[in-house]
């Protein structure tokens, strides 16, 4: 069976409804106590929408808040203040005094441990939510859509097959299909490739996101993988200490972020510490005076002569060369520390004054350890963030 012969509602419902918010949060709180007593903010005022098909992440490090997050929507957590609506139904409101729970909100959801039952075969597994949903269907009825659900994350002909005895990918598949059977408008998934090794993680993540595409099924995802966050998403909200510090697309989160945590966060970035000569609008080069002269960079919010900066640039945006550029500026002079070949790519560190960059060069590079070279940073690829 093909993905075009799947037959969702919810593909009929969504071109009626493109660009409808299915997920909505204003205000969202929760704390939790701790052993001895204090009280931790995991969630503090957290809003954000999540558009009807669209893959929305949530990003952030281990304690930011953001499966605590992904369990109030879920039901699973109960916070202090805030509202949450999935589509057009308030699901929790702590100023209306709604509370839905989990089985009553139209979600499927996959678990960091995919939470499979060992004692099931796979068609079991599958069909456990239907048999437990409302309305009641016929044995024949569960057949068929657990056939399909199967065929979808291709494990057809598995059905009878115990799901401890599935590969870690089949195990993952698995859990995906009992989320899909009951057709659901929104996926929830938490962390679902962090048990699976390297290899098998990059093609899964490739064919849940097609899968989840075609269906056109709104997704709420949560992880701590940045690849996976910029390689699967079209909007990232990157996480802190239970906020949003950005809300954007991957390329801009990316290319243009808004403070130093999230350049530090998402890849790898060099900081130049400096201050602003002159008053810019976004969007324009601004003149930063730091401790290797005057640079120009790019600005992502309106500065002030005399503001502190950072100018973050990234590895891969360095030129690196023994023979001096044609530019006449950003040009810093430096030493070669070491560097390592990596197949794809050279990572090299560079000596400039006291400050080490680090550099992304071509494979086939010849620069040697102590060697002087010159380091071009393109002021359209070098970011200026707040302090």
């Amino acid at each position: 069976m093909t993905l075009s012969q799947w037959t969702f509602e919810s593909i009929h419902r969504f071109h009626k409804s493109r660009g409808m918010i299915m997920i909505k949060v204003r205000g969202l709180g929760k704390t939790f106590k701790t052993a001895a007593g204090d009280v931790v903010h995991a969630v503090y005022d957290l809003s954000f929408d999540v558009e009807k098909g669209s893959f929305f992440t949530l990003l952030g490090p281990s304690g930011c808040g953001k499966t605590t997050t992904l369990r109030c929507v879920a039901g699973l957590e109960k916070p202090e203040c805030g509202e949450i609506t999935i589509g057009r139904k308030v699901v929790f409101s702590s100023t209306k005094n709604v509370e839905v729970p989990p089985n009553k909100r139209d979600i499927g959801m996959v678990f960091q441990s995919y939470a499979i039952w060992p004692h099931l075969t796979v068609a079991e597994n599958v069909a456990f939510p239907l048999k437990l949903g409302r309305p009641r269907l016929s044995r024949k009825q569960i057949k068929e859509k657990v056939h399909k659900a199967l065929e979808m994350v291709r494990l057809g002909g598995l059905e009878s097959r115990p799901a401890p005895q599935l590969s870690g990918g089949q195990q993952q598949r698995l859990a995906l299909a009992r989320a899909l059977v009951r057709e659901p408008e929104i996926m929830l998934l938490d962390e679902p490739l962090s048990n699976l090794d390297a290899k098998l993680r990059e093609t899964m993540r490739l064919e849940l996101r097609e899968l989840l595409e075609r269906l056109k099924i709104t997704t709420l995802f949560v992880t701590h993988d940045q690849i996976e966050a910029l390689a699967m998403s079209q909007t990232i909200a990157v996480m802190n200490e239970g906020r949003i510090i950005q809300e954007a697309p991957p390329r801009e989160i990316y290319a243009k972020p808004s403070c130093r945590f999230v350049a530090d966060f998402i890849g790898s970035s060099n900081f130049i510490e400096g201050f602003v000569e002159e008053t810019a609008e976004p969007g324009s080069l601004g003149k930063i005076k730091t401790v290797h002269g005057p640079l120009q960079a790019c600005l992502t919010a309106k500065a002030k002569a005399g503001d502190r900066v950072i100018v973050c640039i990234r590895p891969e945006n360095m030129e690196v060369s023994s023979q001096k550029p044609a530019s006449e500026v950003n040009i810093l002079i430096g030493i070669v520390e070491n560097s390592g070949f990596l197949g794809e790519y050279m990572d090299a560190m560079i000596s400039v004054g006291r400050d080490s960059m680090k550099a992304r060069l071509h494979p086939s590079s010849q620069l040697r350890r102590g060697e002087s070279v010159f380091v071009h940073l393109p002021p359209s690829a070098s970011v200026v963030v707040g302090w």
